[in-house]
């Protein structure tokens, strides 16, 4: 019951070119899987990503300098 909407919408995409419906039923059914079990993956990498986004750019704003080199996008050594 869970993978019903996916199945449905792969069914109607299927019958347009004139199939029956059941590969598109499959496929459907495969894809909204896919899409359930990566949306957290991808969500938690945006969120990775943005706090550690929002980190460099406090420390840009508190030191005045950014860490990482924009040419090559590594961090820059320190300087002793």
């Amino acid at each position: 019951m869970a993978n019903l909407l996916g199945a449905l919408i792969g069914s109607a995409i299927d019958r347009q070119d004139g199939d029956s419906g059941i590969k598109g039923m499959i496929i459907g059914t495969v894809a909204e899987t896919a899409i359930r079990a990566l949306a957290p993956v991808v969500a938690t990498y945006a969120l990775g990503w943005a706090v550690q986004y929002g980190i460099r750019k406090g420390w840009q704003a508190l030191v005045g300098d950014d860490p990482v080199d924009r040419d090559t996008g590594r961090l820059r050594p320190r300087e002793a």
